[in-house]
Parts: structure tokens; C-alpha cells; sequence
């Protein structure tokens, strides 16, 4: 075993991987071998696809037309406006430094990853992986000079090729998987992120959010901060992506950083909260698309106060099951296709964006003063909260909801051509444009807003569904009918459906990656690739969970709410792991890849780490005053109930292999 040095071979020395890999691949192929895989997924995304995954997830959309109600209650279009920019600044932090962090380890797995190996020798690798994380990493089947590794203390002495002196040379490492999946293009791979941070998802369905924290103000001015510090989280990542571009992505990244004594647990932690994040993103997503369905074709049929049909929760849960049913079955079909389906979702939000944020406020017979979209803070709102900073943060969360899930392009980074390079690429562009994109669509509609309160009341034509009650009423207005309303929610179902086709995508990749690195129960099922080469057991497995995610809603929303929650609050806990091993344990043995921010990768990793931490904070404090069973925000409850989970799997998997005496880490 050599020493640190084991990091420039890791981290984008093409010299170094062409000398130490061998063989006829391409360049990804044998960057892959020296993280320790042999690539299996199809390498055909481009940056583009890459970034359109993320992209989706984000989803301007979503977060902001199902919060928009709470950004006119808490603070209103002042809170909105400023309140948008300010979310937007720290979550570029966040965005930037993961981006760093991913440049440097570009795998699937990512943030567990990341968390592991950035504590390098220290002895907080595998403890840090396993809170980023979750659930034990399996036998990985990796063998050292042709023999299985022999790992004998189940929490100090596993997977050694992820640790961070470990240096394979061309006899150094053999691979029981082989490459059964082929590559995407740098649009592919770009389009995939774009897709699922999804501006069109995130800002409609968190629009009442918006509204009732803050307004214009806190949606207009807090995406700017969120994003900006957004892209600090991304840019950390994109450079450890640069170094380790497996579909491991975040686990994997963590294992790396945390050095081999603490890596397991590093890579445990970050892999469950990062899986089960994403889980609960594409939850989330197809539940709020099932939601909006249920408003479409309430309007549809007359209105709220005109005799319209309002489907019950459980014809809402039906139409969630038959969204992630035909997820799934796209999900199946060759990569080839994925790649088309990226793109088009990634155009079809681009294009959808800029339709809407125009044709809704030119239709409208009345329109909002730039003074009320930019300066107005709504305080008027039911939630007994009076202090504007508190009603300002709490706007935030359509912002950061929405720019969530940019950790898809390192996932696919396993099927993208020249991953190093495109898959960082496909992060920070995912972002920058979603940024973009996302503030016009909210001045666009925010422009169309008149009456907050109206909008917000559940006695409107919409039932309370306030974006919806824009568009209709826009509409309705200059025509004497809401039908052109009601097809402007169709264009933003249908950028929602794209949304949570790429969360599966996401979900099935880093499934994959985690169940072949046996991580999971039942772990040789889940990493196996059909004749399509697509992990098919991975896909499905995604969406039959994402199904069981939603099953609470039919008892109570309050505990649904607080399950979904993980999805921001989770995956950005799993997104600062590996960026505070970077730039702590292994601050001065890391070496970037390609794609790197040179002296401020540091300073920047610090900021997406802090940034999260804050977040986590302000997004368990209370919603509502006074504070009951039914008001209480549960989020700290469900983050921290995933973190007892995970804590107690790991003691219990150790226990359970020490006594087997299998001298397994994960076996």
C-alpha cells in the first residue's frame, strides 16, 4: 500500500490512469478501474443530460407554486422577492463546494463517499460516512494482488481500496464487475440534473410557500441567496466528482475522503441519507404532480364553487402509483432513449419557463406594480408569526426545495464520455441556469399576483392551490375563461412528470452503486444490469419504495410532510459530509481533478458546509405558533429518526459480523 500519494492517481492524473489501468478502454473506463470498479453503466450522457437531471430535481416549478402560499402569508412579495436571492446566495456556496469535492471524486455514491474519504487518516471517516449516508456497504468484492481483501475489524479495517492510501498499479486490482453499460454525452448528462432540480417543479408546487413566508419579496430576492450558496455546495462537489466519477457518487466520495480506518462508516452514513433522500425527492415530486392533476381536473370541471370534482386522498394515491408505474417503465428502456427523454425534459422546462413567465402576466387584465414584486413582504399570514427575519427564513424553503437533487450528474457519471470533466460541468451548469430561469419564472407569475390572501384561501376556484388560481384567473379575466389557465398547468404537469423521471433515474444509479458495493440487503439482486444494460432491479425497487413513501399521506399529512422532508434537509446533509471531510482531514492530501477551484476550494467548502448547517437549523424551527401535535414541524423528528436508524443498523451490522467472524467489512 503506498501512501497519500494514491490521491493524484485518483484525481485526475490522466498519465497516471493510462500508466495504471491498462487495457483499450477510453479515459472514463480506467479512471473507474482506479476508483475501484469496472464500469457497468452505460456512458452516454453529456453534459447537457447531466445537467437536465438535476436541473429537474431542483424544479423551479414545483418549489415555487407549492410554497408560493406560504411566501405571501410569511412576508409576501417583499419576503419573495429578497428572500429568493438570499437562499439563492448561500445555496451556491453549498453548490460550489460540492462541486469541488465531486471534481476531486466523481462517483455515484457521492456525498457518503465523500464524507469517508475527506477524513483521511483520522478516525471520524467512517462515523461521518455512516451519518451521511446510511446502512452498511457490503462485501465489494474488490480483490488486492487476486485475493479478496480480508478485513477484520468491522468498523476500522474495510474497504480498502476506498481508503485514502491505497494506490493501484496494473496487477493491483481485479474487479468482479464488468462493463455492461454504455456513455452519454456531456448534454445527456447535464440534462439529467437540469431536468430534476426542474424550476418549473419546485417553484409551482412550493409557490404557496412563497407566498405565505414572506411574498414577492422573500420569493424574488431569497432565490438569489439560496442559489448563490447553492452553488457553493455544487461547485465543492463538482471538483471531488472531477477526481472520483463513479455512480457511487456521494458514498463513495465520502469513503475516499475519511481515510480507510473511518471510511466505512463515513461511507455509510452518507450513502442511506443520500439514497433515502432521493427516495423522498421522488416522493415528493410524483405526489405533488398527483396533486396538481387533482387541481386540474378540479378547474376543469368547474371550480371549486362551481360544482367541480375534487378527488379524494385515495384517487390522489392512485394516480401517484400509476405516475411511478410508467417512471418505471421508462426508466426500463435503454439508456439511448433516457438520453432523448433527459434532453427533451430539459428543454421542454427551459422552453416551459419562459412561455409561462410571459404569456401569464401579458393575459392578465391587472398586474402587480414592480414596486409591489420587489418590495412587498407579506406578513399576513395564519401562522401566529410576526418577526419579518423569521418569516424571511422560512420563505426560504421554496428556494432550497426547488434547488435540490444536482447530485444526479454524478451519478450518472458511469455512463457520461469524459466524466472527469462533464459530469462537474453538468452540476454547476444545472444550477447557474436553473438560477436564471427560476427568478424569471417567479417575476413572470409573481407579476400576474393581486390579492394574497385570495389566492391563499381554500375557498378560491382552485381550492387554495395559489399558482393554479393565477393562471386561471389570468385567463379568465381577459377570455371569460380559465381553460388557457388550465393549459398552462398542464405544461407544468408535464415538466413535473419529467422531473420525477429523472429522480428515478437518479435513485436507480445510486441504488445500483450502493447495492454493488453490497451495501444493501439483498445487494447482488439490485446491481444487476439487463440486456438494455440499465440496472432494471434497481428501477424498480425505486419506485415501489418512492410508492410506500406516499402511503402516509392517506393517514396524516402532517406525518407525510415531515417524511418528505428528509428530501431537503437529508440530501443536503449528505452533500456537506464529503465536502467537511475535503476540507478538514483531508484538506492537504487532496488533490483535484480536472475540474477544481484551485486555493478557494477550501473557502468555499467551509461556506456550502456552514450553509447546510444553517439550513438544517432554520428548517426545523416551528411553522406555526402556537406549537401543538398538529402544528408541530416534524422535520428534526423524521431527519433524526433516519439518523437513530442508521446509527443503530451499523452498530448492529458490525455486531452481527464480528461475531460471523467473516472478516468481512460489509459482508
Amino acid at each position: 500500500m503506498a501512501g497519500q500519494s494514491s490521491y493524484s492517481r485518483l484525481a485526475g492524473d490522466e498519465a497516471a490512469v493510462i500508466s495504471a489501468a491498462g487495457g483499450d478502454d477510453d479515459y472514463d473506463a480506467k479512471k473507474l478501474r482506479l476508483l475501484g470498479y469496472e464500469p457497468q453503466l452505460k456512458r452516454n450522457l453529456s453534459l447537457f443530460s447531466n445537467f437536465s437531471v438535476t436541473f429537474s430535481i431542483i424544479s423551479v416549478l414545483t418549489g415555487t407554486t407549492t410554497l408560493y402560499g406560504t411566501g405571501l402569508e410569511f412576508g409576501g412579495p417583499v419576503a419573495m422577492v429578497y428572500g429568493w436571492p438570499i437562499a439563492d446566495t448561500f445555496t451556491i456556496i453549498v453548490g460550489l463546494a460540492m462541486a469541488e469535492i465531486c471534481s476531486a471524486y466523481p462517483t455515484s455514491g457521492g456525498l457518503y463517499f465523500w464524507s469517508a474519504r475527506l477524513c483521511s487518516e483520522r478516525c471520524w471517516g467512517p462515523f461521518a460516512s455512516w451519518l451521511t449516508g446510511w446502512h452498511a456497504l457490503g462485501d465489494l468484492s474488490l480483490y488486492e494482488k487476486g485475493r479478496k481483501i480480508d478485513v477484520g475489524e468491522p468498523q476500522y479495517r474495510a474497504w480498502k481500496v476506498l481508503g485514502s492510501n491505497y494506490e493501484p498499479d496494473e496487477d493491483d486490482y481485479i474487479v468482479n464487475v464488468h462493463r455492461d453499460m454504455q456513455r452519454l454525452g456531456l448534454l445527456s448528462n447535464f440534462a439529467f440534473s437540469f431536468t430534476i432540480i426542474s424550476v418549473l417543479t419546485g417553484v409551482t408546487t412550493l409557490y404557496n410557500t412563497g407566498l405565505n413566508f414572506g411574498g414577492p419579496a422573500t420569493m424574488t430576492f431569497g432565490w438569489f441567496v439560496a442559489g448563490a450558496f447553492t452553488m457553493t455546495v455544487g461547485l465543492s462537489m463538482a471538483e471531488i466528482c472531477s477526481s472520483f466519477p463513479t455512480s457511487g457518487g456521494l458514498y463513495y466520495w465520502s469513503a475516499r475522503l475519511s481515510g480507510n480506518r473511518w471510511s466505512p462508516f463515513a461511507s455509510w452514513i452518507t450513502g442511506w441519507f443520500n439514497i433515502v433522500g432521493q427516495w423522498a425527492v421522488t416522493t415528493s415530486v410524483d405526489f405533488s404532480l398527483a396533486q396538481l392533476i387533482q387541481v386540474i381536473i378540479l378547474l376543469s370541471t368547474g371550480g371549486n364553487n362551481g360544482g367541480g370534482y375534487l378527488a379524494s386522498k385515495y384517487v390522489v394515491i392512485a394516480f401517484h402509483a400509476a405516475i411511478l408505474l410508467s417512471h418505471a417503465l421508462i426508466n426500463s428502456l435503454p439508456i439511448s432513449w433516457l438520453s432523448f427523454f433527459g434532453q427533451f425534459a430539459a428543454a421542454w422546462n427551459m422552453l416551459g419557463v419562459f412561455v409561462l413567465m410571459i404569456a401569464v402576466p401579458a393575459v392578465a387584465t391587472e398586474r402587480a406594480s414592480a414596486k409591489f414584486v420587489f418590495t412587498h413582504f407579506n406578513t399576513d399570514n395564519s401562522a401566529g408569526i410576526h418577526s419579518n427575519l423569521y418569516i424571511f427564513v422560512l420563505g426560504l424553503l421554496m428556494s432550497q426545495y426547488t434547488l435540490t437533487g444536482y447530485d444526479a450528474s454524478a451519478h450518472m457519471t458511469e455512463e457520461t464520455k469524459n466524466a472527469d470533466r462533464n459530469g462537474p460541468i453538468g452540476i454547476i451548469s444545472a444550477i447557474g441556469i436553473s438560477i436564471v430561469v427560476g427568478w424569471g419564472y417567479i417575476l413572470g407569475i409573481t407579476f400576474a399576483v393581486k390579492d394574497i390572501p385570495y389566492l391563499l384561501s381554500p375557498d378560491n376556484e382552485a381550492g387554495g392551490y395559489a399558482i393554479a388560481e393565477v393562471f386561471y384567473l389570468a385567463f379568465k379575466s381577459r377570455y371569460g375563461s380559465g381553460v388557457g389557465g388550465i393549459v398552462c398547468l398542464g405544461v407544468v404537469a408535464v415538466a413535473i412528470y419529467f422531473c420525477g423521471m429523472s429522480s428515478v433515474t437518479s435513485n436507480s444509479r445510486m441504488v445500483y452503486a450502493f447495492s454493488r458495493d453490497g451495501a444493501m440487503p439483498l445487494s447482488p439482486v439490485w446491481h444487476k444490469v439487463n440486456k438494455h444494460e440499465v440496472p432494471i432491479n434497481a428501477v424498480w425497487l425505486s419506485a415501489f419504495v418512492s410508492l410506500c413513501m406516499a402511503l402516509p399521506s392517506l393517514g396524516s399529512l402532517v406525518a407525510f410532510q415531515a417524511m418528505v422532508s428528509i428530501a431537503t434537509i437529508g440530501l443536503y446533509i449528505a452533500y456537506a459530509l464529503p465536502i467537511f471531510f475535503r476540507v478538514t482531514l483531508a484538506r492537504k492530501h487532496f488533490v483535484p481533478g480536472p475540474f477544481n477551484l484551485g486555493r478557494y476550494g477550501v473557502l468555499v467548502g467551509w461556506v456550502a458546509v456552514l450553509w447546510v448547517v444553517t439550513i438544517t437549523v432554520l428548517f426545523s424551527l416551528p411553522v406555526t405558533y402556537p406549537v401543538t401535535k398538529d402544528t408541530l414541524n416534524y422535520t428534526p423528528v423524521a431527519v433524526g429518526g433516519l439518523f437513530i436508524l442508521v446509527l443503530t443498523s451499523w452498530v448492529e451490522h458490525g455486531l452481527i459480523h464480528t461475531a460471523s467472524g467473516t472478516g468481512k467489512m460489509f459482508g
